[in-house]
C-alpha cells in the first residue's frame, strides 16, 4: 500500500521513523507493507537528521495528490494554506487523508468530513488533539454508546509545562516561557498557545465529535495565561489548588458550556497532578461514569504514533472493503451554545493597606448578588498588598459588573487577576 507524506519536519520525521522501526509489527498487523511513494518538502537537501532516499522527495505536490498509485495522503505541514488546498484536492482525487492539523480540522472540518463521505474515502485525525493520546477514536468508537456529558482537558503542553515550572521552581512567567522556548515546548512566537487559540482548535474539533456542534474555534470563550503570575500560583497552592488552562465542554439538559479558561483545579482532583509537557483528558460518560486520559501531547513519536494508528486503520479498512459512513452524531439543534455559566472565581485585587478596605469592597460584592467563600490577605508592610477572594457560584457578568465599581475606589490600586475555580 503506498502512501504520500505532505511535511517532513518534526511529526513527518516521526512517522518516518516509526515506518521503518516498526516494520515487522506493521506487517503482521495488515498481513502486507505501507511503502511511502513520495514525500512533499519545501527544501530537498536539507539535512533531516535521518536518511531519506532523495527520489522520494519531492517539491511538487501534484507528484502526491495526482498518482493514482498513492492511495492515503498524509498531511503533517501544520497552518491552514495551503494545507487545506492540499487536503481538500487529495479527497476529490479519491485518496483517503489522514492529518494532524488541528487548524483545518476545526476550522473546515465539517465542509471536509462532508467530502470525504461523498467520495467514500476516510478523513483521519486523531493527532489533531492529545499527541500520542487515542482520545479523538475513543470518542468515535469506545464511548459511542455513552451520552458525553463533560470533556475537561489539558490539551496544550506549552502552557502547561510553563504552569509548571511556575508552581514547581517559583519562576516568573517570562521566565518558564523562556526555558519553554529553550527546551523546544514553545515556539518562537508563542502566542497561539499562551493565548489560548490552539487549546481552542482543539477543544472546537472534540466538541464537534462528542456532540455533533460545530463551533468555530472563535466564538469560543478563551483566555489564555499570560495574566498568571507567582503571586496567583501562591496564593492558589495555600488555598488547595493548582491553576491549570483547561479547554471545557460540558452539557446541561438543553445547553453546552465550551470554554478555555485558567482555571484552580482542586488538589485532590487528577488533573492536578498532570504536570510539563504532558496532556490529560478527563470525561464524563452517562454509562462509562468518569475516565481520564493522559500522555504526551506533542513530539515527534507520540504524535507520530497517533498518526500511523489512523495510517493502519485506514489500510485495515480498505483491505476489508469497509466504506466511510460519516460520523453518525448529528447533534441537536436545539441545544444552545454558551461560553462559562455558572462558577466560583478566584479574584486577587492589589489595595491600600488600611482598615476598612476589605469590608467596603464586601459590601459592594455583596450589593452585586456576590457572596464570598474565602479571603486571603497578607500584609507584608508595604503601602499597597494583594487581597484575594474565592467566590461563591455566580455569572461572570455580574462579577464583571462588580469589579468596574471596585476598581475605581481610590483604596484599589488595581484587579490584578481573575481566574476561574473549576468545580470537578
Amino acid at each position: 500500500m503506498k502512501i504520500g507524506i505532505l511535511g517532513m519536519g518534526n511529526v513527518g520525521t516521526g512517522v518516518y521513523k516509526i515506518l521503518q522501526e516498526n516494520k515487522n509489527e506493521i506487517v503482521k498487523y495488515l498481513g502486507s507493507h505501507i511503502d511511502i511513494s513520495k514525500i512533499l518538502v519545501k527544501t530537498i537537501n536539507k539535512d533531516r537528521g535521518i536518511y531519506i532516499d532523495g527520489s522520494m522527495l519531492t517539491n511538487n505536490s501534484d507528484d502526491i495528490l495526482n498518482d493514482k498509485s498513492i492511495e492515503i495522503v498524509i498531511e503533517l505541514m501544520g497552518g491552514i494554506d495551503p494545507a487545506f488546498g492540499y487536503i481538500k484536492k487529495a479527497i476529490e482525487n479519491g485518496k483517503h487523508v489522514v492529518t494532524a492539523n488541528k487548524a483545518v480540522i476545526a476550522t473546515y472540518g465539517k465542509e471536509l468530513e462532508a467530502l470525504a463521505k461523498e467520495k467514500g474515502v476516510f478523513l483521519k485525525y486523531e493527532a489533531s488533539v492529545g499527541g500520542g493520546i487515542p482520545i479523538i477514536n475513543t470518542l468515535i468508537e469506545s464511548l459511542a454508546a455513552n451520552k458525553i456529558e463533560e470533556i475537561i482537558g489539558i490539551i496544550n503542553g506549552t502552557t502547561n509545562y510553563i504552569l509548571t515550572q511556575m508552581t514547581k521552581n517559583n519562576l516568573s512567567f517570562d521566565e518558564a516561557l523562556r526555558l519553554a522556548q529553550n527546551n523546544g515546548y514553545a515556539e518562537a512566537d508563542p502566542t497561539s498557545d499562551i493565548e489560548g487559540e490552539d487549546s481552542a482548535f482543539k477543544i472546537s474539533i472534540l466538541t464537534a465529535i462528542a456532540y455533533g456542534l460545530n463551533v468555530s474555534s472563535n466564538s469560543i470563550e478563551r483566555e489564555g495565561i499570560t495574566k498568571v503570575q507567582k503571586r496567583d500560583i501562591e496564593y492558589a497552592s495555600e488555598l488547595g489548588y493548582k491553576i491549570k488552562l483547561l479547554a471545557v465542554a460540558k452539557k446541561y439538559k438543553n445547553e453546552i458550556e465550551i470554554y478555555v479558561y485558567p482555571s484552580l483545579v482542586p488538589n485532590e482532583h487528577p488533573l492536578a497532578a498532570i504536570n510539563d509537557e504532558f496532556n490529560a483528558l478527563f470525561l464524563r460518560g452517562n454509562a462509562v461514569g468518569e475516565l481520564l486520559l493522559c500522555g504526551k501531547g506533542a513530539g515527534s513519536l507520540p504524535t507520530g504514533s497517533a498518526v500511523l494508528a489512523d495510517i493502519l486503520s485506514v489500510a485495515k479498512s480498505i483491505e476489508n472493503n469497509i466504506d466511510n459512513i460519516g460520523n453518525v452524531n448529528h447533534g441537536d439543534k436545539a441545544v444552545e451554545v454558551k461560553g462559562i455559566g455558572n462558577s466560583q472565581y478566584y479574584i486577587r485585587l492589589q489595595v491600600i493597606d488600611k482598615p476598612g478596605v476589605l469590608g467596603k469592597i464586601a459590601m459592594t460584592f455583596g450589593k452585586h448578588g456576590i457572596s464570598i467563600d474565602s479571603v486571603v490577605q497578607k500584609s507584608r508592610g508595604e503601602k499597597t498588598v494583594p487581597l484575594v477572594f474565592i467566590t461563591h457560584d455566580i455569572q461572570k457578568d455580574m462579577l464583571d459588573r462588580a469589579l468596574e465599581e471596585v476598581d475605581v475606589y481610590e483604596y484599589v490600586e488595581k484587579v490584578a487577576s481573575v481566574l476561574k475555580v473549576e468545580n470537578i
